[in-house]
């Protein structure tokens, strides 16, 4: 009877370790957490859950259970899987032993290392691949670890591996997140706020020639007009910066967005543009891909004004039956498309990757000597 209920209760205490391993994605937090219910389990004095390198040979990480801060700066060098911790991560078998000194695979201790005997050792695997190795020494409650220690910690490590492989992937998800939140700042800034910027650009060349022409007036109206822009821009590097969306696409709906690019793009180019656009298409897009037309049409007219040598651009918005679609077409120089750069971060590549995102498609045509074309489309929701 006295041994069932010990094993009620240690299987008690296995099913809440198993229950805290899940309670942080954090792999700092998890593999503290591993050691620290494991411990308590066996009822050791001191553990650590070691941590394999690329390599498999040698320790990346050792986190201790049952040393202070001190202790450790005491003891100095953490272990790096030499003796017998080495024998577990090259083996990986579990080991139980009632002396850990007197086995032949012993070093000894660093000075100022705490006094250790009974020693358990276990590893933590997932799928066959070995993630870490669990040490505990010194049973509190007997002269050694029994089988039964074992065979807990056994079942513990096999919830641990799937515990740390979870915090692994969850940190590798969030890497990826901070990798496509950098794209998406990285196509913002190109798409927006450097294609604004040469819009100033061209304005200022302008303002050059009709200063040569003696149009004193006309100048001044281009540098008013070039100072508010760069206003405008500014406004929005503060909002990229917060996280927001450009203050000069968040205030308005598509077809007045559209409306002013175009505007800004006739001052600056005297390029003649005709817009037609269907106003229903409000309702069907969603904010953020209303955003990313107005970024795509910004990067299309842009290309247009520094290498299309166009005299007539068209730019079309359509409600058609099953897609939402913005064209921009010119009667430029056009290009071979085979030998566009296909580099991230580039114009062309952006508006499709910015399309893609928010479930829509670029097709780009374009030929020396007969224009080029760009159309983007957003498939209507079923």
């Amino acid at each position: 009877m006295a041994f069932e209920n010990d094993l009620n209760k240690r299987l008690l205490a296995l099913d809440r370790a198993v229950l805290a391993l899940s309670a942080d994605l954090s792999l700092a937090e998890t593999l503290k957490r591993i050691i620290t219910a494991a411990a308590e389990l066996v009822q050791a004095q001191y553990a650590a859950l070691g941590v394999p390198d690329a390599s498999g040979q040698a320790l990346a990480e050792f986190v201790t259970y049952g040393l202070s801060e001190a202790d450790e700066a005491r003891i100095g060098q953490r272990p790096h899987g030499l003796g017998i911790l080495g024998l577990i991560l090259r083996d990986g078998q579990s080991l139980r032993l009632p002396d850990l000194r007197r086995h032949p695979q012993s070093v000894g201790f660093p000075a100022h290392h705490p006094h250790m005997r009974s020693f358990l050792g276990v590893p933590i695997r997932h799928k066959d691949k070995l993630l870490g190795n669990l040490y505990f020494t010194n049973k509190l409650t007997a002269p050694e670890f029994t089988i039964e220690d074992q065979t807990l910690i056994e079942l513990l490590a096999a919830h641990a591996g799937t515990a740390i492989e979870n915090a692994r992937l969850y940190e590798q998800i969030q890497q990826l997140r901070v990798l496509q939140e950098r794209e998406r700042i990285g196509m913002d800034l190109h798409d927006g706020v450097i294609q604004s910027i040469y819009a100033v650009g061209l304005n200022l060349e302008l303002v050059q020639a009709m200063l040569a022409e003696g149009d004193a007036a006309g100048a001044n109206a281009r540098v008013a007009d070039a100072i508010h822009s760069l206003n405008a821009t500014m406004r929005d590097i503060r909002a990229y910066i917060l996280g927001l969306r450009p203050l000069r696409f968040d205030k308005e709906d598509l077809v007045t967005s559209l409306q002013r690019l175009i505007t800004e793009f006739k001052a600056n180019t005297l390029i003649n543009v005709e817009f037609s656009a269907n106003a229903s298409v409000e309702q069907t897009l969603t904010a953020d891909q209303r955003l990313a037309l107005c970024h795509i049409a910004q990067e299309a007219l842009s290309n247009t004004a520094r290498h299309g040598r166009a005299t007539r651009v068209e730019v079309r918005l359509s409600d058609e039956v099953n897609a939402i679609t913005l064209a921009i077409m010119d009667n430029g120089h056009g290009f071979e498309l085979a030998s566009a750069p296909r580099r991230p971060g580039h114009g062309l590549v952006n508006m499709r990757e910015r399309a893609q995102m928010l479930g829509g498609e670029v097709v780009i045509q374009s030929k020396v000597g007969l224009g080029t074309s760009v159309k983007v489309s957003f498939p209507k929701p079923s």
